[in-house]
């Protein structure tokens, strides 16, 4: 079945591939108890092929959730501790001269942690800029260029980034260029009463159980192709590009204190994301076909580190999640067409 030259995703199939989905939610609440909406999010931007910066004080498990994940879907991991020190050649790779048997010597490649599925780049904002800046064109492009050459990087590729909210020496603020190329940025909050029960009865030295199962490269193969045949009918289309129009603080925005406390609003890479997310979460939801209760599921993790305040918001105690949360109350929604 097509609808607008797009192919529709079987019913049958959605069903099948979100059963497949929770197994691997209810996975992940097994072994990180306490937070399962962290985990549908995080589990819908993998299906996204987004990026994941996720914020949280030390001893969380924002390490923990990223290295249980590539062990649930079978991707290739790597982990890069970021320091001040840090060079880019130390991500992306670097030449070195080898001689070779005949005694010739020739400068060859030698590929650095990036080329893997899944890079776990722990406190990420303790790196220079200089080396944040190497991240730009993988995280876009999926490709590495050194000396002239491009380098694909595997399909799929990730950037689970974690970092430090409240640590200020030694760190480095991302640049808003790489802020934007996360499709969500996360708060891992601390655990409540019964999560820390849990934790301190069932795990010894803090070690989480193993996973019970791993996808094979065909089932995640399959659950991407799945994503590409979910329908983003243009009803919710036309409001996601009114939610993301909204974020402006231009002469047609309705919304007050977008006018009086936003500084810059989110892009059109913005509604991409948000468009990618929310085919993600009717995915998980078991439903072949978009609908508004998905974008405002994602409209607030994808949005958060995209539309910048100015100095007034801090006075008046202004936060983004509050700023987009009054937004969505002031975009209607459209009957479905």
């Amino acid at each position: 079945m097509t609808i607008n030259n797009t192919k529709l995703a079987n019913q049958e199939t959605v069903i099948r591939a979100s059963m497949n989905i929770k197994r691997v939610m209810d996975e992940l609440n097994r072994i990180l108890v306490g937070r399962p909406e962290l985990h549908k999010l995080v589990v819908t931007g993998i299906l996204s092929k987004g990026h994941i910066l996720l914020e949280g004080l030390p001893g969380v498990g924002k390490t923990a959730l990223i290295k249980t994940l590539g062990e649930l879907f079978g991707l290739k991991f790597s982990r890069v501790q970021f320091t001040p020190d840090l060079m880019p050649g130390d991500i992306l790779g670097s030449y070195i001269l080898q001689q070779s048997e005949d005694g010739s010597r020739q400068m060859t490649f030698q590929p650095g942690p990036i080329f893997t599925n899944i890079l776990l780049a722990d406190e990420i904002n303790r790196a220079s800029p200089k080396t944040q800046s190497a991240l730009l064109e993988a995280m876009q492009e999926r490709c590495v260029t050194l000396m002239g050459t491009t380098r694909k990087l595997p399909d799929p590729f990730f950037v689970l980034a974690s970092q430090n909210p409240i640590e200020l020496e030694g760190t480095y603020a991302l640049p808003e260029a790489q802020l934007d190329r996360f499709l969500f940025k996360l708060e891992v909050k601390n655990a409540d009463v019964n999560t820390m029960k849990t934790i301190i009865t069932s795990r010894r030295r803090g070690e989480p159980p193993q996973p019970g199962f791993t996808f094979t490269e065909a089932e995640l193969k399959e659950l991407f192709d799945i994503m590409e045949e979910i329908y983003l009918p243009n009803a919710v289309a036309d409001y996601i590009a009114r939610l993301i129009c909204a974020t402006s603080p231009t002469e047609t925005t309705s919304l007050k204190e977008v006018k009086e406390f936003v500084q810059y609003g989110a892009s059109p890479r913005a509604a991409i994301a948000v468009s990618e997310a929310a085919r993600a979460m009717a995915l998980i939801e078991g439903r072949p076909s978009v609908g508004f209760e998905d974008v405002k599921k994602v409209f607030i993790p994808a949005l958060n580190h995209r539309v910048l305040l100015n100095y007034k918001a801090r006075f008046e105690s202004l936060t983004s999640e509050i700023l987009l949360n009054k937004i969505i109350g002031s975009v209607k929604e459209a009957d479905l067409v």
